[in-house]
């Protein structure tokens, strides 16, 4: 997981900045206002670039801000929405507790003959596909198949039919689980903390960190300058309310902005089930107003727009608190 923090996410969002900044630049020359400087907004950016992600998504963006800030780096990003994002799992299904201890023996052994956990070949992967045609042409096959899928995952009850059999599961191409990745999260869940890739050898540790251990990114959540808003679903067994609230817990602990909001959603939900209300509080925390005090020091969230027609799906909303300073170098 370490490669997309480090590298995708920077790559991406470098680029995006120089891309915005360039066109402010030709729209304020069009505009004969080449004198002036480019208007500023939040965190000294001439744009607002808001960050959303889930699930795994959201432990790279996290990942992506703290190795950042350590460089001291700028990230280009104003604020953060966070879906159920991973990074702590140590409150995981049955199924995926047993790959925690079965992965750190196969992957050595696999790994030189395949890159991950994917299937391979045309002829497989169009079988996988007809297959997954053929639950949702036969609902009663869904239906067992749907059942068998939510029970493997904790009892989680996502569309799993339904995410098996978008387009981009085709016989020319499917996704896969590199086994690094999926070692990584078996690594999160012994350690029982959100760190990054353990290498396995002190020499290969202080190379790639600096340190004989991983960096743990949890303990330099102090460094998180922007505002945070997470989001928990309170049928998600994949990663239950009480591993995406442990994020919330050590924002707040640390000094953070943060915010925490829990929906009645599985894991799959947030973004298959394109629920209006879910929506309508994503756009409503990238236009809320969050006025800065001088200094390091953020003003408290001022919570002025919930979504609408929420009530049914949404259990409960807290706010806190504002950020302190930190004696930490820029």
């Amino acid at each position: 997981m370490n490669e997309h923090g480090t590298q995708d996410i920077p790559a991406l969002l470098t680029k995006v900045h120089e891309l915005k900044t360039m066109e402010l630049a030709k729209v304020r020359d069009n505009e004969n206002e080449s004198s002036d400087p480019l208007k500023l907004k939040e965190h000294g950016l001439p744009y607002t670039m808001c960050g959303v992600a889930h699930s795994l998504g959201g432990a790279a963006l996290l990942i992506y801000i703290v190795t950042r800030r350590l460089d001291n780096k700028p990230h280009y990003l104003t604020r953060l929405i966070l879906l159920s994002p991973a990074g702590f799992h140590e409150d995981a299904p049955i199924a995926l507790k047993l790959v925690r201890f079965m992965l750190p023996v196969l992957a050595p052994i696999l790994s030189p003959f395949v890159p991950g956990i994917y299937i391979p070949t045309r002829l497989f992967r169009g079988l996988f596909n007809k297959l997954s045609r053929d639950f949702q042409n036969y609902p009663a096959l869904g239906g067992l198949v749907q059942a068998l899928l939510s029970y493997v995952v904790g009892g989680d009850n996502s569309n799993w039919v339904g995410a098996i059999g978008v387009s981009h599961y085709n016989m020319n191409d499917m996704p896969g689980v590199s086994f690094r990745v999926a070692l990584h999260l078996a690594q999160m869940m012994r350690t029982r903390r959100f760190i990054m890739f353990d290498y396995g050898s002190v020499s290969a540790n202080m190379q790639a960190y600096g340190t004989p251990y991983p960096l743990d990114i949890g303990l330099h959540y102090d460094l998180i300058d922007i505002p945070v808003f997470i989001v928990a679903g309170l049928k998600d067994r994949v990663i239950p309310r009480s591993m995406v609230r442990k994020h919330y817990e050590m924002m707040r602990n640390a000094g953070c902005q943060v915010s925490y909001a829990e929906f009645e959603y599985a894991h799959l939900d947030f973004t298959f089930a394109n629920r209006e209300e879910l929506m309508a509080y994503v756009l409503s925390r990238m236009s809320v107003s969050l006025p800065r005090q001088p200094g390091n020091s953020i003003a408290p969230l001022v919570e002025d727009q919930h979504p609408t027609n929420s009530s049914a799906s949404m259990k409960k909303l807290i706010f806190t608190h504002s950020r302190q300073p930190i004696n930490k170098s820029d």
